[in-house]
C-alpha cells in the first residue's frame, strides 16, 4: 500500500508537472460536444433528445486521449522494470496510475460536463447529477482504458489498439450513463441507471488492475 501510494503521488505530480494536464482531453470534450448543434441543427427538442448521447460519446473519446502514454513512458525509461524488480505489485501500480490520471484529467471532464449538458438543452437543475454520473463514468473509462494501455505498451503507435480494446468495454458505461441523463431530462428517477453505472465502475476497479498487470508483465518480459 505504501508503494502504491508513492506511485500515486508521483503520477499525480507528473500529470500536472508540465501544467494543464487536462487541457487536451478537456479541449477535445468541449469541442466535440459543441459541434453537435452545428451538425444536427439548433432545434431545442432535437438537442435535448441527442444531448445525453453526445456527451457520453465525447466523454468516452476524451478519456482515451491520455491512455497511450499511461504506461509507455515508464516502459521506455525502465521505471516499470524497476517496479517489477523491487517486488512492488504491478496491480497496485496500475490502480495508482489510473486513479492519478483520472483525478488529473477525468475529474475536470466531469466538472465541465454540466455546462455542455445545459448547452444541449438539458435542465439546469440536473447539473449535480451530471457531475456525479460523469465522474463515475469517467472513472470506469480510465480503469478500463488501463487494460488497453497495458496491451499497447511497447507497441509503436498503439492508439488504434487501445481504441479497439477499450471501446467495447466502454459500452455498458455509456448505455447506463446516458440512460441516467435521459431520465434526468424527462424528470424520471435516475437511481437505477446511476446505480448500474456505479456497478460497472466497481467491476472495472475489480478486474482492470489484474488484467492490465498481466499485460504489463508480458511487455516487460
Amino acid at each position: 500500500m505504501t508503494a502504491a501510494l508513492a506511485v500515486f503521488v508521483r503520477e499525480l505530480r507528473l500529470a500536472w508537472g508540465g501544467g494543464g494536464g487536462a487541457a487536451l482531453p478537456l479541449g477535445f470534450f468541449a469541442g466535440a460536444a459543441s459541434l453537435a448543434p452545428l451538425s444536427i441543427g439548433p432545434d431545442p427538442d432535437l438537442l435535448r433528445a441527442a444531448g445525453p448521447g453526445v456527451i457520453w460519446i465525447a466523454l468516452s473519446l476524451a478519456s482515451l486521449l491520455p491512455m497511450e502514454r499511461l504506461f509507455q513512458a515508464d516502459l521506455e525509461d525502465g521505471t516499470l522494470d524497476a517496479y517489477a524488480a523491487s517486488g512492488v505489485a504491478l496491480e497496485g501500480v496500475v490502480l495508482a496510475k489510473s486513479l492519478a490520471h483520472w483525478i488529473a484529467s477525468g475529474l475536470p471532464l466531469a466538472f465541465s460536463a454540466p455546462i455542455l449538458f445545459v448547452m444541449l438543452q438539458g435542465p439546469a437543475g440536473a447539473m449535480g447529477l451530471v457531475i456525479l454520473a460523469a465522474a463515475i463514468g469517467s472513472l470506469a473509462f480510465f480503469l478500463f482504458g488501463s487494460i488497453g494501455a497495458a496491451l499497447a505498451a511497447g507497441v509503436r503507435r498503439g492508439g488504434m489498439l487501445i481504441t479497439l480494446v477499450t471501446l467495447p468495454l466502454f459500452s455498458p458505461v455509456m448505455i447506463f450513463g446516458a440512460a441516467a441523463l435521459y431520465a434526468a431530462s424527462r424528470g424520471e428517477s435516475v437511481g437505477p441507471p446511476l446505480m448500474l453505472t456505479g456497478a460497472v465502475a466497481l467491476l472495472a476497479a475489480a478486474v482492470s488492475p489484474f488484467a492490465a498487470a498481466m499485460a504489463l508483465r508480458t511487455a516487460i518480459d
